[in-house]
């Protein structure tokens, strides 16, 4: 006996191609990041290889080698062109707002501070000095983001090396092309030209005593670091007890360590460990009121002027370093 098959199912009607899988808007914009940034990288070649003053690459020579199916949304965009005399725009520099300080980001790191070349960071100070007078960085910039800090302590510090460690690329390069445009800019000015800052790619967390010889340096900060909320991460703060050993080796006596953050669980963190390590000790609120790099890491930095527009809240905290006990010596 047969049984009438009506398990059949109807034809499976195919769903339309999405062809535009990619707005054209996107694609444009990424046309424009892409176009920025390879000539950013042409200027930073030109400063660092060929001349201190390169001239600016011009948007026509960028363009010409640009493929024709590009020429469209190329030629439309030649206000992106950037020169040495604007600054960077960030836009052009997308980048996650945290990075995983154990990961491999393959790095570059000297053997020791020693055979580091601070000459390609700070070309006007340490060419004109010997070997052996050259100026060494003294204020260290943890985790600098976009450099808002570094630009606005160069003119309180000028006779002072200040240096950036960002881990995250293209936060790095922004801050490099910034620094870069700010001393085009300023090249004739009598009183201050920016020279005395710069920033490196590196993990802090990992390499510092790679870079800083013991008790070099006279100023560490940490702005608004990643919180890592969940305890699982904790381990990958900025602070920890591990990590305050390392501080408290390359921060000379009487060194400070500033912090400022908007999470108030991790100002207590900081506070903790701090207080807990036998070569800190905190300084008064009224220390706090009088000291100028305070007042500058509390509105300079972008991330507290965002904090500042939402009306949030911003926790400091600031710690002196101890000489070292008699049996350590």
């Amino acid at each position: 006996m047969s049984v009438a098959d009506n398990s059949q199912k109807p034809p499976h009607k195919p769903q339309a191609s999405n062809n535009k899988s990619t707005p054209k808007h996107n694609r444009n914009a990424d046309t424009k990041r892409k176009l920025y940034r390879e000539t950013m990288e042409n200027v930073r070649k030109q400063v660092r290889i060929e001349s201190p003053t390169p001239p600016p690459p011009t948007a026509t020579a960028t363009t010409a080698a640009s493929s024709p199916s590009q020429s469209d949304n190329i030629a439309s965009t030649t206000e992106s062109t950037p020169d040495l005399m604007e600054l960077p725009r960030k836009r052009f520099y997308r980048q996650r707002a945290h990075s995983n300080p154990f990961s491999d980001h393959r790095l570059d790191y000297p053997t020791s501070p020693d055979s580091m070349d601070w000459s390609t960071i700070y070309p006007a100070l340490t060419n004109t000095q010997d070997n052996n007078e050259k100026k060494k960085v003294e204020i260290a910039d943890i985790g600098c983001g976009f450099g808002g800090l570094m630009i606005d302590l160069g003119p309180q510090f000028p006779q002072s090396l200040i240096l950036g460690m960002e881990i995250r690329v293209q936060v790095t390069q922004y801050v490099e092309d910034r620094i870069l445009a700010l001393q085009k800019l300023h090249e004739s000015d009598p009183v201050y030209k920016y020279d005395n800052i710069g920033v490196i790619r590196g993990n802090a967390m990992k390499f510092l005593p790679n870079f800083f010889h013991k008790s070099q340096l006279a100023k560490m900060f940490f702005c608004f670091p990643d919180p890592h909320f969940k305890q699982r991460k904790h381990k990958a703060r900025i602070i920890t007890h591990t990590l305050l050993s390392e501080y408290a080796y390359v921060l000379k006596e009487g060194g400070i360590i500033y912090t400022i953050t908007d999470v108030e669980d991790l100002h207590n963190w900081m506070v903790t460990h701090l207080e807990q390590h036998p070569l800190f000790e905190r300084l008064s609120k009224e220390w706090e009121a009088q000291d100028k790099c305070v007042e500058i890491m509390y509105n300079a930095t972008e991330e507290g002027q965002k904090v500042e527009r939402n009306k949030g809240s911003k926790f400091v905290a600031c710690f002196k370093r101890l000489p070292n006990p008699d049996d350590c010596e």
